[in-house]
C-alpha cells in the first residue's frame, strides 16, 4: 500500500485525522513516533528552518528536497504545503508530477496571489480570482498519475477578512473542480468562523483546519462540527525554538552545560532517532 492510498483510507474512515507539522527528517520522525496520522511539510516551518521568511522566497526545489527527506525516514503519509503553487497552471502541474514522484501523499495549494505572505503576518492578503484558482486546481488534478494522490485546495477567504459566504462560494467551486479536500484557514481567536462555515457546508468533500490561533478548540469539538482533518502546523517548531533559546542562553550565562540533562534528550535518544542499530527503512 502506498502512502497516498493510506491517506485515502484515512479519509474514508470515521475518525478525525490528526496531522502535525515538521521541517526536517528528525522532526518528521518525532511526529510519527508520538502517533500522529500524517506529517505536514509546512511552509512556515521549512522557511524558518532555512532562516527565511514565509513569503515565497524558498523555491519549490528546496521545499521538495525537505519533503522527500521526511518521506525517506518515515512510514506515514506526508502532505506538502505548496503555498500558491509556485506560479500558474504549468507550475502547478510541474509540482504535482515532482511531489508525486517523490512519494508525497498529497499537496496543498492556497488561493492567494503570488508572491504570498504568511497568513498570520501583517499586510495585504490578496486572493487570486476564483476562476484562475479553479484552473490551477484542474491542472493539478490532470497532472497526477495515481488516483490516490491528494490535492488539497486551501481557501484564505477568512484570512483576507472576507465572510463565510465568500469562503463557502470558493470552497464549493474548488470541490467542483476536483479538489479532494478543502482547507478552510482562519486566524480568529475562536473556532467561530469554522463553525459558521461548517453549518453551511454540504458537499461530500472533507474539510481540513489549522487551529493555530484558536488553539483551545478540541479535536472532539472540531469533529462535532464535521471537520475531517486537524493540522497542528507549527507548534513543534515553536516549542523547539523556545527550548533551544533557553538552553543556549543558560549555558552562555552560567559558563557550563552540566546539570541540565533532564531538559535535554540524551545522546542515545538522538542515535535512536538517527536509526543507529536498526535496519534501513
Amino acid at each position: 500500500m502506498t502512502k497516498a492510498s493510506r491517506l485515502r483510507e484515512l479519509l474514508s474512515g470515521d475518525r478525525i485525522i490528526r496531522v502535525a507539522g515538521a521541517h526536517n527528517g528528525m522532526s518528521a520522525k518525532l511526529v510519527e513516533e508520538v502517533g500522529f496520522d500524517v506529517i505536514w511539510a509546512g511552509g512556515l516551518e521549512i522557511s524558518a528552518a532555512y532562516g527565511l521568511p514565509d513569503t515565497s522566497i524558498v523555491t519549490m526545489t528546496e521545499f521538495l528536497a525537505v519533503a522527500a527527506q521526511m518521506d525517506l525516514v518515515t512510514n506515514i503519509p506526508i502532505i506538502a504545503d505548496c503555498d500558491t503553487g509556485y506560479g500558474d497552471e504549468c507550475n502547478v502541474a510541474h509540482l504535482v508530477r515532482h511531489y508525486e514522484r517523490q512519494h508525497i501523499a498529497g499537496v496543498c495549494i492556497e488561493d492567494k496571489v503570488f508572491p504570498k505572505i504568511n497568513s498570520f503576518m501583517e499586510g495585504t492578503q490578496s486572493l487570486e480570482p476564483l476562476a484562475k484558482f479553479v484552473s490551477k486546481l484542474r491542472a493539478a488534478k490532470s497532472a497526477q498519475r495515481s488516483r490516490d494522490f491528494i490535492v488539497i485546495a486551501r481557501t484564505e477567504a477568512f484570512i483576507a477578512g472576507l465572510d463565510w459566504e465568500v469562503a463557502l462560494t470558493r470552497a464549493e467551486a474548488y470541490a467542483a473542480a476536483g479538489a479532494d479536500v478543502i482547507l478552510v484557514h482562519s486566524k480568529a481567536r475562536s473556532a467561530k468562523e469554522i463553525a459558521q462555515f461548517m453549518e453551511h457546508w454540504h458537499y461530500p468533500v472533507p474539510i481540513a483546519v489549522v487551529p493555530t490561533t484558536y488553539a483551545s478548540a478540541t479535536v472532539q469539538e472540531l469533529h462535532d462540527y464535521g471537520v475531517k482533518i486537524v493540522i497542528y502546523a507549527n507548534q513543534g517548531m515553536r516549542a523547539a525554538v523556545k527550548a533551544m533559546r533557553a538552553m543556549f542562553s543558560d549555558i552562555l550565562q552560567s559558563g557550563h552545560a552540566s546539570g541540565r540533562e533532564d531538559q535535554m534528550a540524551s545522546v542515545q535518544e538522538i542515535f535512536a532517532l538517527q536509526g543507529l542499530g536498526q535496519p534501513p527503512l
